[in-house]
């Protein structure tokens, strides 16, 4: 059936429905036979090809071949495969850590899309309620306002000035507008796509007016089911971070092969001619021994997690994040661009003023002249403005269904932010026709000609012009919402429902003053914006004074900033507003393309800038911005889609305490790498170090172990760590910085040797107590301890960690997961040495209890000696 070419009243006849909807009963049998309303997903990647994608890591690869040069060296010499079943265990856990982090990634996903799961408004059992898009079936009467997403097909049975911009289908961007009537075929075989203007099309979005339409075709069987009938699985796109880890691994690989090749060409060199067979097979083993030293194991998983783990923390706090490059980029944010209502404000408009001769004609005006209704509760549900005029009208006893049924609308010209007013038509009970017009006082006051007085419209003079736009002052003085009401009257219905046909020759009502209370928690949220080195812009349609009076209020307006309204942009450059960018704080009366221009000179001059929104033509904006942030609650399924952060509850204070989160997250990446890089330096340069000198200190399944579990779980318990306690005290960081900036490339170095220093101290004390004499030589004594002395030091190491320049002992919070992974490793390592199984796999000696405690002594050591680094770091004013 071809909707378009057939009239409404066929239409919903053919779907078995009519225009109070379906029965819930009927829905849900609908459902049942046509199953959701969404597009086939595309095919999932299989357990195993997630497993080898594991193993196409390139280090992951080098410890592969390791095991394999192993497995050789094991066969030929008739040794122990305890190195390849270790190593293979490794890779394994690795890969394993790696699958399940990414189904866990999934897992949240989904419930990241079921939180915030297109919902569409619908006529059931005759009335309006809200459900999840995918639970539209054909039939369904659904009801589209400017900025709804049209969730499925559908035939339109009522357009207001409908207007719907339909590019993701048929490649036009201009909006199309609707209408009702059916269409005819002229000499065609069929009418396009483009031109079918009394459809609409799931993935296209309503900019103007409103309707109502009947469902015709749900998921598959939709024009985008046709075009997108196997739909790929969406990637997200590699962070900053993760792409400097890469970059990392890469380096870090090239130099274990260059590590490699260079003690096995050393080694071969110094032993030549009288290299043998096992000789060149212990020579391999050295290299595999660095090989594994160099190779920080964990480190890709750690990230992974940490991210993943904080993406949740955020959740909790209401700010669902959709895209992963928005945690590292809320880390360096240095403006926020907020919407007032309902961010910076409750959203719970109250009128608490009126201005006008008639205040109960006003009320009944103000809300004929608006689309929000009262519900069972006689509460209003709809746009907050409105609902403000829908209550205030009920509380001087004017229900707004009785003022309906008296009064039923008979046209519209609905609301448009350029021209910032909406008119209602209405045909009275003696068959009169009236309009009522609401809107912003100045545009509203330019179009009336007349004033209602003593129950009839006189003249408006200039004295009394004047007065109204004073006593409009005065109430937005006061942080009042002020609009204004006006009427017009016919002798019969006016011919067309244009705005400019209808906003002329109006009759001035009065004024209607409401606020919107400030959220309570938004002020302490501007104090730490600032302090955090965040500069916060307010950004609004309301009247400059209004805008100005609550910023004050906030501390968003200081003394020295200034208030600019919309039609003082449109007379500066782009230039000229990039030059003097800082000055202002708030914009007031803009429109949607005057934000795109604020977020442009903002980020011109180098700021990393947030842009919150709500409204689909709020969307260029926060698709400019570098941190795009949607409203959960008000905003549209446009907004929300191509936003980077959705908030959970509309509140700026959440921006706030995700930009927090942001800057915890990264600074336990950042300490988690800087321990995992020291300590794997620290394992290569011991490697390197004894290999010059002649001996064995630790073997590649010594470096395993501690690789897996005294670098894996202290590197993930940072990753855990509470923020610091300046972290909303400091400037921003600069969003180009390297992973080593500050400082931390020298400190990894620094700290590598100091580890080494100690290892290689416990080696050559275990070798003394053992032989009795200073020599360099193998030393099954010296390797247990320096094995012992290496793991613990990691650990003691990692408490160090918990602030790169602040003394451990100055912090307040304590990190339950870093004691317990210190409990963890130490019973582990302890076990390794002592458990006669364990020691002898690993070719360990027994040590006595004063060994043990030598090398534990000099593993505690690491935690005075950073402390005095980090004390000469803090005079020498280092961060």
């Amino acid at each position: 059936m071809k909707e378009y070419l057939t009239e409404v009243s066929e239409v919903l006849k053919q779907n078995q429905t009519s225009q109070n909807g379906l029965t819930s009963a009927s829905a849900a049998e609908r459902f049942a036979k046509f199953g959701p309303n969404k597009l086939k997903e595309g095919k999932k990647v299989s357990l195993a090809a997630r497993f080898l994608k594991e193993l196409a890591d390139p280090m992951i690869l080098i410890l592969i071949a390791a095991a394999v040069i192993s497995g050789v060296t094991a066969v030929y010499a008739g040794e122990s495969f305890a190195d390849v079943i270790i190593i293979m265990i490794v890779v394994l856990i690795n890969a394993v850590l790696g699958v399940v982090q990414e189904s866990k990634a999934e897992k949240a996903i989904a419930a990241l899309q079921e939180i915030t799961a297109a919902t569409s408004k619908v006529i059931r059992d005759g009335h309006q309620i809200t459900v999840k898009s995918e639970e539209l079936v054909p039939g369904d009467i659904i009801v589209l306002e400017a900025g709804d997403a049209v969730p499925a097909d559908a035939r339109i049975i009522e357009s207001a000035s409908m207007k719907i911009e339909e590019a993701a289908l048929t490649g036009e961007s201009v909006p199309v507008n609707k209408a009702v009537s059916a269409l005819s075929l002229g000499d065609e075989k069929d009418v396009p796509l483009g031109d079918r203007k009394n459809m609409a099309y799931m993935g296209s979005t309503v900019v103007y007016g409103r309707g109502q339409a009947v469902v015709t075709g749900t998921g598959m069987n939709t024009e985008m089911g046709k075009i997108a009938d196997a739909l790929s699985a969406a990637k997200d796109d590699e962070t900053p971070l993760q792409k400097k880890l890469n970059q990392l691994s890469k380096v870090l690989s090239f130099l274990v092969i260059g590590i490699c090749v260079f003690i096995f060409a050393l080694d071969v060199f110094r032993s030549y001619p009288n290299i043998t067979g096992q000789g060149m097979l212990d020579t391999f083993m050295v290299a595999v021994s660095l090989a594994v030293a160099a190779i920080p194991e964990g480190l890709a998983a750690v990230v992974t997690i940490v991210l993943s783990i904080g993406v949740t923390n955020m959740s909790k706090r209401n700010a669902v994040i959709r895209k992963l490059t928005a945690v590292e980029t809320l880390g360096c944010t240095q403006v926020i661009c907020s919407d007032k209502t309902g961010t910076l404000t409750q959203n719970k408009m109250t009128v608490v003023e009126h201005a006008g001769p008639d205040i109960d004609y006003l009320a009944t005006a103000m809300a004929l002249a608006s689309d929000a209704e009262l519900d069972e509760n006689n509460d209003a549900v709809g746009e907050p403005t409105e609902c403000a005029l829908v209550n205030d009208a009920f509380k001087l006893g004017f229900h707004k269904t009785e003022l309906k049924q008296k009064c039923p609308r008979i046209g519209e010209a609905p609301f448009d932010s350029g021209r910032k007013m909406m008119s209602t038509v209405h045909k009275t009970e003696n068959g009169a026709i009236v309009q009522f017009t609401k809107g912003a006082p100045d545009e509203v006051l330019k179009r009336c000609t007349h004033v209602w007085a003593n129950g009839e419209a006189v003249e408006l003079d200039d004295e009394t012009r004047k007065a109204i736009l004073e006593k409009n002052k005065n109430m937005a003085d006061r942080a009042l919402r002020v609009l204004c009401g006006a009427m017009r009257s016919y002798d019969a219905p006016p011919e067309s429902f244009e705005a400019d046909t209808l906003e002329q020759n109006l009759c001035f009502l009065g004024l209607s003053g409401m606020i919107d209370p400030i959220r309570p928690e938004v002020k302490a949220a501007i104090d730490e914006c600032k302090q955090a080195g965040i500069r916060p812009v307010m950004i609004t349609g309301d009247h400059k004074d209004t805008a100005a009076a609550i910023a004050k209020e906030l501390g968003i307006l200081s003394p020295e900033g200034e208030a600019i309204t919309g039609a003082q942009l449109n007379d500066m450059s782009d230039e000229e507003l990039k030059q003097n960018i800082e000055t202002f704080s708030v914009y007031a009366r803009v429109q949607p393309e005057h934000k795109v221009r604020i977020v442009k000179a903002w980020k011109a001059e180098g700021k990393v800038t947030a842009m919150t929104g709500d409204g689909v033509n709020d969307a260029p904006s926060i698709k400019n911005a570098d941190i795009g942030v949607g409203m959960g609650i008000t905003g549209t399924d446009v907004t929300k889609n191509v936003a980077d952060m959705v908030l959970a509850d509309d509140n700026f204070a959440t921006i706030v305490s995700a930009v927090e989160e942001g800057r915890r997250i990264y600074d336990n990446i950042r300490k988690a790498i800087q321990f995992l890089l020291a300590s794997n330096l620290a394992e290569v340069l011991s490697i390197f170090f004894a290999t010059i000198l002649g001996f064995v200190v630790l073997k590649p399944v010594h470096l395993l172990w501690i690789n897996l579990i005294t670098d894996c779980f202290p590197a993930l318990a940072l990753g855990m760590e509470k923020s610091e306690g300046d972290i909303m005290r400091r400037s921003p960081r600069n969003a180009k910085d390297g992973i080593f900036a500050g400082g931390m490339g020298i400190d990894v170095v620094l700290q590598g040797v100091i580890v080494t220093i100690l290892t290689l101290s416990a080696y050559f004390i275990g070798h003394f107590i053992e032989a009795g004499k200073w020599e360099i030589v193998n030393s099954a004594d010296g390797m247990t301890m320096a094995f012992l002395t290496l793991s613990m030091v990691e650990i003691f190491h990692s408490f160090n960690m918990r602030s790169r320049r602040k003394s451990v002992f100055s912090l307040k919070n304590h990190n339950k997961f870093l004691w317990g992974a210190m409990i963890l490793s130490f019973i582990l390592t302890t076990a390794v040495i002592y458990v006669p199984f364990l020691s002898d796999a690993f070719g360990f000696e027994h040590i006595s209890l004063l060994e043990y405690a030598i090398a534990m002594g000099l593993a505690v050591v690491i935690i005075p000696i950073i402390e005095f680094v980090k004390l000469v770091q803090r005079k020498a004013g280092k961060e």
